[in-house]
């Protein structure tokens, strides 16, 4: 018998926690990951970084230096407020007559030494990432974070100021950790004359692009833009395509015939007024 953790230096650390916890995490990827601006391709590595920095949900990428189109950067002052956990240096990018300041920096210490980081958060500094030949949005996606899309017969029935504006026995189940199961509808069994469209469009870098929105025209206290539909979600998301969900922050929502508790999440204030919280996916 094989006396125990023997061979356990063989065994590769796929995760580094380094020691005190709130300090960086880090763990390789074998993504090939592009990042673009205009037609110019700034980064294209095969060998990416994913980086959790303290206090933030979602990660980030790093990558290596030779796998970045340093003659585009430029080195500049850091910024007053503190960010991305004690960075050292910042750089500005300067790509078709365009410079956008401190958009990417380097992390301290040895082992994440020779990678550069760029701004994702609040701002999109490049015009596209990919993941492969997906193009993702919002942040890297999270490796310990799952999306499952599941059909289900459960009877779903949602209510906005005692009015019934959804009622199906076929809706589709959206579980995504850290948020409230969203229950997807068919359109046939959504009352949408009952809401106005809006403009307003959210990505989703588990679900796609979110181009349709809905907000209640019945008056009363509702959050605007409370009902959502993917048109083309991303295939891993593609049974909630063309469905509408609803914050159950916001509405009713009666399950099998039991009546859920509202869920207190990011989203239970107006969009106009919660805050952004770093990487959140949009749904």
């Amino acid at each position: 018998m094989t006396p125990p953790n023997e061979n356990l230096a063989a065994v590769p650390v796929l995760r580094h926690r380094p020691d005190p916890s709130d300090s960086v995490i880090w763990e390789p990827s074998e993504r090939w990951v592009r990042g673009t601006k205009g037609d110019v391709t700034v980064v294209d590595s095969r060998r990416p970084l994913l980086v959790w920095e303290p206090g933030r949900p979602v990660p980030l990428y790093a990558f290596p230096r030779e796998d970045v189109r340093t003659d585009l950067m430029r080195e500049t002052e850091k910024p007053a407020t503190r960010r991305h956990a004690g960075a050292t240096v910042f750089y500005d990018l300067e790509v078709a007559g365009e410079t956008i300041p401190r958009a990417a920096w380097t992390y301290p210490g040895e082992e994440l030494a020779g990678h550069i980081s760029f701004e994702w958060f609040g701002r999109e500094v490049l015009d596209h990432w990919y993941e492969e030949e997906e193009e993702i949005f919002v942040h890297p996606r999270d490796p310990y974070k799952r999306v499952d899309a599941l059909p289900s017969t459960r009877h779903v029935q949602v209510e906005i100021e005692g009015t019934v504006v959804a009622d199906t026995r076929k809706p589709v189940l959206l579980f995504e950790t850290h948020l409230p199961i969203r229950y997807y509808i068919p359109r046939e069994d959504v009352r949408l004359d009952l809401f106005t469209p809006t403009d307003l469009t959210t990505r989703c870098p588990y679900k796609g692009v979110a181009t349709e929105y809905w907000s209640w025209a019945g008056g009363g206290d509702v959050r605007p833009g409370v009902a959502w539909s993917y048109p083309e979600p991303l295939a891993a998301a593609s049974a909630i395509k063309d469905r509408v969900a609803f914050y159950n922050e916001a509405v009713d929502i009666i399950v099998d015939g039991e009546r859920l508790e509202r869920p207190v999440t990011v989203f239970s204030a107006p969009a106009a007024s919660r805050p952004e919280p770093p990487g959140e996916s949009a749904r």
